[in-house]
This record gives structure tokens, C-alpha cells and sequence, in this order.
């Protein structure tokens, strides 16, 4: 094992025969193979970071186990991936890539705003951006990077307002069967080590899954895929999109194999070192028999005036699990595992963009239901008042007083439902997110987190909370 991150297995000496405390570079990588001799190498468990070595160290005359190079670069070649989706007819969000900022202001144009932009290759969402504008696009260029020849800048349709599905799998080049379906809580647009995931998903159409299952099945035969990969997309409007395919490891083996029992990253690499997917006793996709929520960790607390709003750039400094009867108690869990209580009484804010109002009528009757007091900004209230809800007119900041930032810091509200839609107003509404972040109160921005925080809640009311140990999952 090569791993120089003190944060992961390097603290555990014992896991591996021999771990060697190296950076990740092409120099010290060779040095361990002089002196082991291996018969090969598996690039799949650590990330993009070994994955751009693996053709220099295929050249080098070290095997790579697995996934070849030439399908790794087929993934991450923007263009060759492409073609790839024209041809299986897998639908992608539109996205060109600029050398220059000139190019990069008609590609937004051709594309249409919102936009993500971003640098050719990133780690951990780096110096991603949304762009809602020219002049937005304009800073981003003059600020976080240049636009150049052998360094593009990459500009892709942002699919604002689109639910976001991880699914994780394993495939012998011919075969394909999938781990896991993760459903994102938040939008669509940030980051996956940031989202908050429920498994199985809680709010899939059996068509759209049906679908999912076969685009993954065809991607993994088709980029020749020996291991472990995952996809991720993204449903807009009943349409699915692919946004992207790596053929790795991610973050969420470990979850998945928490889940379901079965020690996945053994299977993949019994499928990396030439076995079969039947030969490894692996040939259904994987079902589980409880409800598992995901959690991001952040260290907002620490860095006062850091805007909680997430992005396509990763802020989570760790995870944790949560287990349940159902999709609310296993969020509850796992949002009381990253240190954020859900309140069962008292005042919520609520301030929904125009699209979302209707949507968030049921949440208001439900929360109004557990006996909370609903207080929000005019247009939502009006909408409330408009079907029978009962809420307080309350001022946004800088409109008057008492405003919500007030009462925030007066820790009048105990959560917070404020779901922002495009530039302006997530400018504008940061004051709340940053003044609830203060006080240590919950601030949810979508409707989707908004829908599992009630459940959570209305479980938590009820008392009805099991204690599930992963041993004693059926597998």
C-alpha cells in the first residue's frame, strides 16, 4: 500500500503487508516497484490521483490490474466521452471547453446561463464555479484561473433545480452489477463528498431507476470497466442526464459495503485480478433490507463568516452513518452524528424561491402539524395565508425590523428553510444562512433536504427510534 494521507489507512500499519509512506508521484511510485517486483498495480482505490499515472506506469512496464488505461482516458477525455454518449444515445448536459476568454464567453452564450466552469482537471471540486452571468463568467476568469491552450477551462450547463443519483458498481467487462443507489438530498451541483445521500433512494420513479440501471450497465461494457466505477446523474424536468462516469472507487464503497454486507472492494479486486463476477459470487444488483442515510461533517463552526450554501467545491472535513426502519429515522441518525439537532418545537423560517412554493406547502402543513410556528418573508407567507396556513410576516434583512437576522440572533428560530434560485438571491439571502451558522441553528437550502428534516422530525416526535448494529444486517 502507497498512501502518504495520515487521515485514512496510512494509520493503520497493519492493513496491508507493507505500507510505504510515499507521496502519490511517478518518482516514488517506481521506487516501491524496484523494490517489490509487483505483478501489478491497482489504481482504483485512492482516487483521480492515481489514475493519471496509470499510463506512464503501464509504460514503465508495470501492469495495471483492472481497468486499462486506454478505457480510464476514454472516461476522462472529455471529447472521446463524448462520442461515447452520441453513440450509446445516453443524454449529457451541453458543455464545451475554451482556451481563451473569448472562446469561453460564446461558449456561455451557445450553452446558456447558469454554468458550471471549472478547470481541466480538479481535485475535490477546486476553483469550480457557478456562473449566472457574463459578468460573473468575467471574474471567475480574471480570478481563479486563465483560460490557455494546454490548460482549458471547462463550461457545462448547470442543471439548476435537478435531483442527483450516485450509483456505485462493479463489472468484469462483460457483466454488470450495481451496489447502490444513492439519492442526494441536496440539488444537483454540489459536490457528492458534500451531500447528504439516502439509500435506497426515496424519491425514485421506478421508470427513471429502471433507466439508470440500464445506462450503467451499458457504460460499464462499454468503457471496458474491470472493477469498481461510479456514475453520477442528474433528473431534470422526467429527463435523465449523465454528468459524469469514473471508472474508481468512490467515497461511498465503504458506505455501500457497511449497507449491504458485502465487502465490495474484495469482490472488485477478485474481478481486477482476472475473476468473474459469478466466479466472485456476485450476479444480483444489491437490495437492502433497512434504510442507510449518509452525512457530510463541516467545519463551519470554526471559521466564522464562511457562507454555509454548498457548491461544486467539497467543504466536508468527514461523514457518518445513519440506520433505519425508514428514509426519516435514518437521516435523523445521521444528522445527529454530524452534530446537527433537528428541533421538535419552537419557530421555523421559511423563504422559498417562486418555484418551489407550491412544493413547499405540504412541508408548511406538516411542520405546522407538529405544533411549530411558522414565521417567513412576504411572498411565501402570502402563498401560506392563501391556502389556509397559519405564518408570521417577518421582514428580510435590511427591510426592517424585527427582520430575520434579528431573531435569528436572538435564537427566536430553531430552523431555518431557505431555498435560494439564482444569483441574486443567493447573495442576498447570505446574512440568514450566516447568521443561522452563528447561533448553531439547522439551515436547510432545498426542498428535497426540507422533505427528509420533517420526516426526520415527525420521527423523532413519535420516539420511534430502533438501534441497528451493522453485524446484525441481513445480508
Amino acid at each position: 500500500m502507497v498512501n502518504c494521507n495520515p487521515e485514512t489507512v496510512s494509520t493503520d500499519y497493519d492493513t496491508s503487508d507493507r505500507l510505504y509512506f510515499e507521496p502519490l508521484t511517478m518518482e516514488y511510485v517506481l521506487e516501491v516497484a524496484r523494490k517489490e517486483n509487483p505483478k501489478g498495480a491497482i489504481v482504483q482505490l485512492g482516487g483521480q490521483t492515481p489514475l493519471k499515472l496509470a499510463a506512464a506506469l503501464e509504460k514503465a512496464g508495470i501492469p495495471i490490474l483492472g481497468t486499462k488505461p486506454d478505457a480510464i482516458d476514454l472516461s476522462e477525455d472529455r471529447g472521446r466521452f463524448g462520442e461515447l454518449m452520441r453513440e450509446l444515445g445516453v443524454r449529457q448536459p451541453k458543455h464545451e471547453a475554451a482556451t481563451s476568454a473569448d472562446m469561453a464567453f460564446d461558449a456561455a452564450d451557445r450553452i446558456g446561463f447558469p454554468i458550471l466552469v471549472r478547470p481541466s482537471y480538479v481535485l475535490g471540486g477546486q476553483a469550480m464555479r457557478i456562473c449566472y452571468d457574463r459578468s460573473d463568467l468575467e471574474k471567475y476568469l480574471t480570478s481563479a484561473t486563465e483560460a490557455s491552450e494546454d490548460k482549458p477551462v471547462l463550461i457545462d450547463q448547470f442543471l439548476e433545480d435537478a435531483f442527483e443519483y450516485d450509483v456505485d458498481a462493479i463489472s468484469d467487462g462483460e457483466q454488470v452489477v450495481i451496489a447502490g443507489i444513492m439519492q442526494h438530498v441536496e440539488e444537483a451541483g454540489v459536490h457528492s463528498g458534500d451531500s447528504t445521500a439516502l439509500f435506497p433512494p426515496y424519491a425514485l420513479k421506478p421508470e427513471m431507476e429502471k433507466e439508470i440501471r440500464e445506462v450503467t450497465r451499458k457504460l460499464g461494457v462499454s468503457l471496458g470497466v474491470q472493477g469498481l466505477m461510479n456514475v453520477q446523474f442528474a433528473e431534470k424536468s422526467g429527463l435523465l442526464y449523465i454528468i459524469e462516469v469514473n471508472p474508481r472507487a468512490s467515497r461511498t464503497i465503504p458506505f455501500l459495503a457497511k449497507a449491504t454486507g458485502v465487502p465490495l472492494v474484495q469482490k472488485a479486486v477478485g474481478v481486477m485480478t482476472g475473476k468473474s463476477l459469478s466466479e466472485v459470487g456476485l450476479t444480483e444488483d444489491l437490495v437492502p433490507h433497512l434504510h442507510f442515510a449518509k452525512a457530510p461533517v463541516f467545519p463551519f463552526t470554526k471559521f466564522p463568516g464562511v457562507d454555509v450554501l454548498l457548491g461544486p467545491e467539497m467543504r466536508s472535513t468527514g461523514e457518518v452513518m445513519g440506520i433505519g426502519e425508514t428514509p426519516g429515522e435514518a437521516f435523523l441518525k445521521a444528522t445527529m452524528g454530524a452534530y446537527l439537532q433537528l428541533p421538535t418545537s419552537g419557530k421555523v423560517f421559511l423563504s422559498v424561491n417562486d418555484h418551489d412554493k407550491d412544493a413547499a406547502l405540504d412541508i408548511a402543513k406538516r411542520l405546522h402539524a407538529l405544533g411549530f410556528e411558522l414565521v417567513g418573508t412576504r411572498g411565501t407567507v402570502l402563498h401560506l395565508f392563501d391556502h389556509g396556513i397559519p405564518a408570521q410576516l417577518i421582514f428580510k434583512v435590511n427591510q426592517g425590523s424585527p427582520n430575520v437576522e434579528n431573531l435569528l440572533l436572538d435564537e427566536s428560530i430553531q430552523l431555518v428553510i431557505n431555498t435560494p434560485l439564482g444569483r441574486q438571491s443567493h447573495y442576498d439571502e447570505k446574512a440568514i444562512r450566516l447568521a443561522a451558522t452563528k447561533r448553531g441553528i439547522p439551515c436547510i437550502t432545498t426542498l428535497s433536504a426540507a422533505g427528509a428534516a420533517v420526516q426526520a422530525m415527525e420521527r423523532k416526535r413519535e420516539g420511534k427510534l430502533g438501534i441497528f448494529a451493522l453485524q446484525d444486517t441481513p445480508t
